[in-house]
């Protein structure tokens, strides 16, 4: 009988500690995905938890209005609650670590084989002072997207793209009609065209450096295609570009894969690289790459397996079924190599394009740069200031609102982080 009861005790106690690290081992990831990516992300994490069953370890998804994620991240790990895990996009990197206690860095966790198996420039978007703070799990770039009944090929370079613009125009009089069409008047599309010839948004240190020369020749140079009749609209919003180029007023866009779901059916599309531009000695135009990345909160007492469910998500196993149903461009490099993704015209593009897309800055100061950024464009478009002159102003009114930063002080023209 005592033997039994001794039994029974342990048995009982056995079962106890079972149900309490299965608690203790639910992982918690907040997201902001919707529509496919949602439904992708869930069927990894049902495949995750049934591999994972008997370690008593199981994920947990809470999907969030994409339009408070970042509030409610930085707002719930401030104070210590909140995620295990979580998605976020790269700009707001340096703002949290320099916030202090949000993220854990990963460096510990990073074996040589996972820092090297993702698309070059995306793990770099993820590190901050050199620590990495997330692995990378997609990225956008705007590429070349073209109507394949106006334009037999895409151009190569600009002087091509120019001269097909011209054909184009000899062979179409219709008033209305644009032969490019991109929101150039917003400096995250313009960016392309500035590092093309060399510009930059800092320097080492990091120091602004807006005025630079060469980000004055790009904006002179966008003054030049501006001005050329039947080149491009002379207001282009975001639906303008859209509607002209669903109704074939426009042969070709600069955008990025978020353009594809927008695109009337019946539309012959094709995707190819941005030209390089002849008036920057054949340099290529140059997209910002954004990046989503996957971190884990300073404040999980589940750090271990947090890492492990951030590595799956972000290995051939989560990318997969990202890239095929969530119709992201994975960040892991090798699963550009299977079939059914080096196949599908819009993954195999951008990814193209990646090869020449420049990080964009995931500095705390770049939150101060678009409002000044922007304002200069404008200025400058609407003929009311000389491109030096613009950016001149602009780089004052960042290098006040940086020094107010470094000071504590919130910045008067923090506009909200950029990302497509």
């Amino acid at each position: 009988m005592k033997s039994c009861r001794s039994f029974s005790l342990l048995l009982l106690w056995t079962l106890v500690s079972w149900a309490g690290l299965a608690r203790a081992s639910e992982v918690v990831v907040w997201h902001g995905y919707r529509a496919s990516e949602r439904t992708a992300l869930e069927k990894i994490v049902a495949t995750y938890n049934a591999a994972r069953q008997q370690s008593g370890v199981q994920v947990k998804l809470l999907a969030i209005p994409s339009d408070a994620f970042t509030d409610k991240i930085s707002a719930t790990l401030s104070r210590g609650v909140g995620p295990d895990v979580f998605v976020f996009p790269q700009d707001r990197l340096g703002g949290w670590v320099e916030g202090g206690g949000l993220l854990e860095p990963l460096d510990f966790f990073l074996e040589p084989s996972v820092r090297q198996r993702y698309v070059p420039g995306t793990l770099e978007a993820m590190t901050y002072r050199g620590s990495v703070y997330a692995l990378p799990l997609n990225f956008k770039a705007i590429t070349l997207i073209y109507n394949k009944k106006l334009l037999e090929k895409p151009p190569r370079t600009t002087g091509e793209m120019l001269a097909m613009c011209k054909a184009l125009r000899a062979r179409t009089a219709e008033k209305d009609r644009v032969c490019l069409a991109y929101p150039y008047t917003d400096f995250y599309y313009h960016a392309a065209l500035m590092h093309a010839f060399g510009g930059r948004v800092f320097d080492p240190g990091p120091r602004v450096r807006l005025d630079a020369p060469e980000n004055v020749k790009s904006l002179e140079q966008l003054l030049r295609w501006v001005g050329q009749e039947g080149l491009m609209p002379a207001e282009p919003s975001t639906a303008l570009v859209t509607s002209l180029f669903n109704e074939g007023k426009a042969a070709m866009v600069f955008s990025g894969p978020w353009f594809i779901g927008e695109i009337a059916p019946g539309i012959d599309y094709g995707l190819a690289p941005l030209p390089t531009v002849d008036e920057a000695g054949g340099k290529p135009l140059k997209p910002w790459m954004t990046v989503e990345g996957v971190g884990i909160s300073a404040h999980s007492k589940h750090k271990d397996a947090a890492y492990d469910f951030v590595r799956y998500l972000t290995g051939p196993e989560g990318a997969r079924v990202m890239a095929l149903q969530g119709r992201q461009n994975p960040a892991l490099a090798q699963i550009y190599e299977e079939p059914a993704i080096a196949s599908d015209p819009v993954l195999s593009a951008i990814r193209k394009q990646a090869e020449v897309a420049l990080p964009m800055p995931n500095l705390p100061e770049m939150t101060m740069v678009w409002s000044p950024a922007t304002s200069a464009m404008n200025a400058v478009l609407h003929r009311l200031a000389t491109p030096k002159a613009a950016l001149s102003e602009a780089q004052k009114a960042v290098q006040k609102d940086v020094a107010g930063l470094r000071r504590g002080a919130r910045p008067a023209s923090e506009a909200p982080a950029k990302s497509p």
